[in-house]
């Protein structure tokens, strides 16, 4: 199939993953994240890990994405898998590094990754916020918030990890305008980050609408997404629950492709995956052991949105701000 729109600034073509030698599902965070699961023994999960990740790169290569694969050998960054929290890139050359909640998690940052991006791609500035994490505000990447690049609009969802400051700072250098609101899994527990809630792709948004508490909230993201042309593909808590919404839209070498997990894959039903199908193909990745922590398919991928050197003008709309320091 076709896509209605070969290439579109939503889609990367090229994104950063981490391989986790040692990995466990981290206790620290799971207070506040519920789709995590603590019933099994670690010693079995780092060579499942290790071996889905493996997996997952190798499909994406084989549809004409570019992974920049970097291995973490640690044992005290557990959610290292993870790399699309504390760090982001946008159209321009501009690239974000964020604030974590949790200790264990600011580990992860890592300075060969910006360093592979300013050398293989064209960086204009990093804009580090990291400082906000003396002040107790946080914004875990686009965990915190799925961006529309097309329409410039940053959803979030309100949380321990969504600091409206923080995010304020982000939309006025990045330029996004935010739009913050509540959401609640089925036992009316709040969703920790948005992007298990949405995903928004070029030509569809897969959103659960009914966990968002607001009704006259719910009815302008409906709106807002919905003037933007897109399909709009409704979850209900339980696909919500599997990772339905957890997925990334990517550039590959015969069109777009939705990199989401198996699990997720396999509670969408016939017409959603039509649906979706109008616009780019589905391409299920198989990462059961990684979602035991709590995350899936998009949690694993940072989308590159930056222009690589010797090519042609970026088509993105840059940041408001250049050459910004330390926040």
């Amino acid at each position: 199939m076709i896509p209605a729109r070969s290439r579109s600034i939503q889609a990367p073509a090229a994104v950063v993953m981490v391989r986790p030698h040692n990995f466990t599902v981290n206790t620290e965070t799971a207070a506040d994240n519920t789709f995590q699961r603590m019933d099994e023994d670690s010693g079995g999960l780092k060579s499942r890990a290790y071996d889905e990740i493996s997996r997952a790169v190798d499909a994406l290569r084989s549809h004409g994405v570019t992974v920049h694969l970097f291995e973490d050998e640690g044992t005290d960054t557990p959610d290292s898998v993870f790399p699309n929290n504390w760090f982001s890139t946008h159209g321009g050359g501009h690239v974000a590094v964020y604030p974590m909640k949790a200790v264990s998690r600011r580990r992860e940052r890592r300075w060969d990754v910006i360093e592979m991006l300013k050398r293989e791609y064209r960086v204009q500035d990093v804009i580090d916020y990291s400082g906000l994490e003396m002040d107790g505000l946080f914004l875990e990447g686009t965990g915190a918030m799925v961006l529309d690049h097309i329409d410039r609009v940053a959803y979030a969802v309100r949380s321990d990890r969504t600091d409206p400051i923080a995010l304020e700072r982000f939309c006025t250098h990045f330029n996004f305008e935010p739009m913050v609101f509540d959401a609640r899994d089925e036992n009316g527990v709040p969703i920790y980050h948005t992007n298990v809630l949405m995903c928004v792709a070029t030509d569809a948004a897969l959103v659960g609408l009914s966990m968002i508490d607001n009704r006259v909230r719910r009815e302008e993201i409906v709106s807002r997404l919905e003037a933007s042309g897109r399909d709009i593909v409704e979850l209900d808590a339980r696909q919500v629950s599997h990772f339905a919404g957890n997925a990334i839209e990517l550039q590959g070498s015969s069109g777009r492709v939705l990199a989401l997990s198996r699990t997720a894959h396999d509670v969408l039903r016939p017409e959603q995956v039509a649906q979706i199908e109008r616009g780019c193909r589905l391409l299920p990745l198989d990462i059961p052991t990684i979602e035991r922590a709590g995350g899936s398919v998009r949690c694993t991928i940072a989308g590159v949105h930056l222009l690589p050197r010797g090519g042609l003008r970026s088509p993105d709309i840059p940041a408001r701000q250049p050459a910004v320091a330390r926040q």
